[in-house]
């Protein structure tokens, strides 16, 4: 890999208070999520590179994501400093109905960095459509996690093999994936 520009953004999509009612209830692959983010955090402030945080505001009544409930709270581990931004969505997308891609256009910035909450959902969605959009994409595999799910026909998808199918439906199109520890390396 090589070496990210000095205005390449950490983009920390949805590690909220929250997602800790669904692990309990369905297995989360990837126990390092919060560690392996914090680190990437303590070295992009280093750095002096941008940090932008995502939120997740469900408007579904039983979420603990709702506005209102202690679980859309960002988890004390990876919080924003002052001054850091805090994108809030709605929907699976960062991009869709917030100002994300106006305020990266303004600042010139084209490299994402991509991690949080679920490596099959938010955090792909938010990496296919920065894909899409032209920004140079990259989807950190151990600072990204899921959770089991069930399909239609009522069979349990392991954690894990989410994961990692939608870490390999990413790589080469839309984004490049990578490891923390390589990340930190092309600083």
């Amino acid at each position: 890999m090589t070496a990210l520009p000095q205005d390449a953004v950490l983009l920390v999509v949805d590690v909220q208070k929250g997602m800790d009612r669904y692990a309990r209830q369905y297995n989360r692959n990837n126990p390092d999520l919060e560690r392996n983010i914090a680190r990437l955090q303590s070295a992009w402030r280093k750095t002096g590179r941008p940090i932008v945080h995502v939120q997740h505001l469900s408007k579904e009544p039983e979420s603990p994501l709702r506005p209102g409930q202690p679980g859309v709270e960002i988890k004390d581990e990876v919080r924003p400093l002052p001054g850091e931004p805090v994108v809030q969505k709605s929907v699976s997308s960062a991009f869709i109905g917030t100002t994300l891609e106006a305020d990266l256009r303004r600042r010139g910035i084209t490299t994402l960095i991509v991690v949080g909450m679920q490596t099959n959902m938010c955090v792909s969605t938010t990496a296919r459509m920065a894909g899409n959009l032209g920004f140079n994409t990259y989807v950190v595999s151990d600072a990204t996690a899921t959770f089991d799910n069930t399909g239609p026909d009522g069979r349990r998808y392991a954690s894990e093999l989410l994961h990692d199918v939608a870490l390999a439906d990413l790589n080469g199109e839309f984004s490049t994936v990578v490891d923390t520890k390589t990340l930190l390396a092309a600083l």
